[in-house]
């Protein structure tokens, strides 16, 4: 829709002695002779971190570092030990999503690696790679991210308003989306790492994990009950996906 208005001097594009145009966009611009009047705020960057989000995962560093204490059982002839530290690892993706999740297991596996002795039985992250079982400990990482980014939709999705990502935590959709990172996607990066290592058939190392499922069903379960009761008090502790998209204006 375009309407007339006085003569504009000096504008670019503008014919001496005839009326400038003015065109209300769909977005509300208002462009003079085709130059756009109105600033265009940039759109924040979704992967910045506050430094409450820097806080938030040092401390889940913290404490996959700390379910390490306890040490480990050992199970069979395979070397997979029982640990607590996949515990704080799912934690990390059901509190607090992928973006500070999958930095809080990437401070831990960092940490790790140069030397200190945080994983479970006092090793660290150079032993673990070096032994058959490093497929688990590099399982960390896409476990995490799985996880975090499948709670991120499930909050997001359920958002009516307000907040962003304010949406409810559904208990059970949690403890499927645990599972498949905490247990699917763990065990076969674990897998993976135990043909690479060792001279077991495919089949027996598929079932080198049978004695773990139901400590690991468990595991899955508390971070579920965990998270709700975490985002039941502090909605919108997990950034949306996609930002808000602002709704147009019709012209």
């Amino acid at each position: 829709m375009s309407v007339t208005g006085p003569s504009l001097v000096g504008v670019p594009g503008s014919v001496p002695g005839h009326p400038a145009r003015r065109v209300r966009t769909r977005d509300a611009r208002v462009k003079y002779s085709g130059i756009d009047m109105t600033a265009s705020p940039k759109s924040p960057n979704r992967w910045s971190l506050s430094i409450g989000d820097l806080t938030q995962a040092a401390v889940f560093a913290a404490l996959i570092a700390a379910l390490g204490l306890p040490g480990t059982i050992n199970i069979g002839t395979s070397g997979v030990p029982i640990t607590l530290q996949s515990l704080g690892v799912i934690l990390a993706g059901a509190v607090l999503g992928p973006k500070k999740g999958t930095l809080a297991v990437i401070i831990f596996m960092v940490l790790a690696i140069a030397g200190l002795p945080i994983l479970s039985g006092g090793r660290n992250g150079l032993t673990a790679l070096s032994s058959p079982t490093a497929g688990y400990f590099i399982g960390f990482l896409p476990a995490v991210i799985v996880i975090g980014v499948l709670t991120a939709i499930m909050v997001s999705t359920g958002s009516t308003g307000g907040k962003a990502g304010s949406g409810k935590y559904r208990v059970l959709w949690g403890i499927g989306i645990n599972a498949l990172g905490g247990i699917v996607v763990l065990y076969a990066c674990g897998v993976l790492g135990l043909l690479i290592r060792t001279d077991l058939t495919v089949w027996a190392a598929i079932t080198t994990n049978g004695p773990f499922i139901p400590g690991d069903i468990a595991k899955v379960v508390i971070a579920a009950l965990v998270a709700a009761q975490v985002h039941r008090g502090r909605p919108g502790l997990i950034e949306p996906l996609r930002p808000r998209r602002a709704g147009s204006v019709a012209g």
